[in-house]
């Protein structure tokens, strides 16, 4: 073995001597793992081949070793992981295994065959199974109560409390409970940053500082007492809330306006033991969920807090780990604002409903009056403008009868066919305007009637499909009206033009919208040339003023297809 100087020495169960040490050479320093065995008295060096770590090309600097109760060795190194020798080979294990991240400063197995781990920048680790393929490591940091995490050296007494030096001070685990102690300068220690620890055959602990050596003789637990937590003070956005001089162990019923959102809250725990240092946890129900961290700190300060309801809680713990019986609270509410409260928002709901009630009232009563009006229309033009048409078509016909002059005669009988195209156009307005012949029914029926009347006179057969007659479908008067009309032109279309010996009119309801078709078997048109004509601009015209869409399919001697698609304007009852 080649060495320059040796940095590390430990005896296995075996009797082998692991050496750790490292070679200066010039920029560089070259660090080395042997083993002298005892049986051959030869020297065994170690290489990364052997699954050591490597950084940079060399092996990091070995800090401690530790052997368990299974024979494994256990290596620490200057922030390189930590490494477990066994059946000859090395594994090596790292922060991506749980492992806390700087220098492994010291390694401890416990009575109950645990490995503890010193780490320099996060805290102190446990391996509760060495042996273990995959061994799990349990972390303790400040989180967790530590007074530092930078942990130097570990050490056990006789009742199996843990020792760990820290850089600020002693901390004493009870690693069945869970309590911490902590042992600083006040407590007698030479000074607060602790590098070894040793505990001797007399079960005294030893602990070397940078400025001397200290001696703890560990004595059974003290009975942890009472410790008294109080309100000492009490401060709403900077104002202070009156409170007992003494101090108080509740204070409840404090309510607070919205804009009273900004709490101060002083405390403080009373211990009548001797050389206890006293720190705080404290929470906030209805707002944190768990304890805070120990703490020194006797005030804690929440501002900017929601409406809501809370109550704050605080507690005095010892450096045992011993807690008050009972947490000092102070309970409070913060209102929220006026457009948030309960009131107010029913209180909205309420002129909301009350607003869309006056909606509907008038909308209903707008309705009403409206089918009055075209009720009194369609009954006006049925009995006055209907009746004087029909007194006018009559009278000119029996006038020209009557007269013998043929001149006259062709007048009066312009005279009655007009006059019975009024009645008949006019017929279709009364129909249209009447409140009462808004449903699907009447429009089928008239459609029916109408296509009835127009093919029976000309000899043409009629197929008519539509919908069971009683099915309820309110219609707009406007729909209504601009299909039938649309219809009427096509029927009309069909029987004057087509020359057709039959007729099919289809009508459906589907996915709310109404169609209807209309072909026949005539000699049919030209698409192109006849689509300028004014009927059927007409009809186009129309179908787009509902929303609908008109397809008009002929060709010389195959018939004409007329097909209206429109939406419904208002749903099934």
């Amino acid at each position: 073995m080649v060495v320059d100087e040796v940095f590390r020495l430990y005896e296995d169960r075996r009797g082998d001597i692991w050496i750790s040490a490292y070679l200066g050479l010039p920029h560089v320093t070259k660090h080395w793992i042997s083993r002298w065995e005892r049986a051959t008295e030869t020297f065994h060096n170690y290489a990364p081949a052997d699954g050591l770590p490597l950084v940079e090309n060399w092996l990091p600097l070995t800090t401690t070793f530790r052997e368990d109760r299974a024979g494994n060795l256990w290596i620490g190194f200057n922030g390189s992981g930590l490494a477990r020798f066994r059946d000859g080979r090395f594994t090596v294990f790292t922060t991506n295994d749980g492992l806390p991240a700087g220098w492994i400063k010291d390694l401890y197995l416990d009575h109950a065959g645990r490995l503890w781990i010193a780490s320099s920048q996060e805290g102190l680790s446990r391996i509760d199974d060495p042996a273990a393929e995959h061994p799990r490591f349990i972390n303790y940091r400040t989180d967790n109560g530590l007074a530092s995490d930078s942990v130097w050296c570990i050490t056990e007494d006789e009742g199996h409390r843990i020792y760990v030096g820290t850089s600020r001070g002693v901390d004493r685990l009870d690693p069945e409970s869970g309590r911490l102690r902590h042992y600083t300068q006040a407590d007698g220690l030479a000074q607060n940053e602790v590098q070894v620890a040793f505990r001797d055959a007399h079960g005294s602990l030893w602990f070397g500082t940078p400025r001397g050596l200290s001696r703890l003789d560990p004595q059974p637990d003290e009975s942890p007492g009472s410790l008294p937590i109080l309100i000492s003070g009490l401060r709403v956005n900077g104002i202070a809330h009156h409170i007992s001089e003494l101090g108080e162990t509740e204070i409840s019923k404090l309510v607070l306006g919205p804009d009273q959102n900004q709490v101060q809250i002083d405390f403080v725990g009373l211990d009548f033991g001797t050389r206890r240092e006293l720190r705080y946890q404290y929470k906030l129900e209805g707002s944190d969920r768990d304890w805070s961290a120990p703490t020194d700190v006797r005030t804690v300060n929440y501002a900017s807090l929601r409406s809501g309801n809370y109550r704050f809680l605080v507690r005095a713990v010892t450096a045992d780990g011993v807690t008050s019986l009972a947490p000092a609270a102070v309970t409070f509410s913060i209102l929220p604002p006026i457009w948030q409260r309960w009131w107010f928002l029913s209180l909205a709901v309420l002129v909301a409903c009350l607003a869309v009630y006056q909606i509907y009232r008038y909308r209903v009563a707008r309705l009403l009056g409206l089918e009055r009006v075209r009720t009194r229309i369609a009954t006006d033009l049925h009995d006055d403008i209907g009746s004087n048409l029909s007194v006018v078509a009559g009278l000119s016909e029996v006038l020209r009868q009557q007269v013998s002059n043929e001149q006259v005669a062709e007048q009066l009988s312009v005279i009655a066919k007009v006059s019975q195209r009024s009645v008949d156009a006019m017929s279709d307005i009364v129909w249209a305007v009447n409140p009462h012949k808004d449903h699907l029914r009447d429009l089928l029926q008239r459609m029916r009637r109408f296509a009835s009347d127009a093919f029976s006179a000309r000899n043409i057969q009629l197929v008519f499909e539509a919908p069971a007659a009683n099915l309820s479908i309110r219609l707009g008067a406007e729909t209504r009206r601009e299909v039938f009309l649309i219809f009427k032109e096509s029927i009309n279309n069909a029987a004057r033009h087509s020359g057709c010996a039959q007729a099919e009119v289809s009508v459906a309801v589907t996915n709310g919208s109404l169609s209807f078709s209309v072909a026949d078997n005539g000699k049919g048109f030209d698409a192109v040339r006849v689509e300028a004509g004014e009927g059927l601009f007409s009809m186009r015209r129309r179908a787009e003023k509902i929303g609908g869409e008109l397809i008009i399919t002929s060709s010389a001697g195959t018939g004409t297809t007329v097909l209206l698609k429109t939406p419904l304007v208002e749903k099934l009852l």
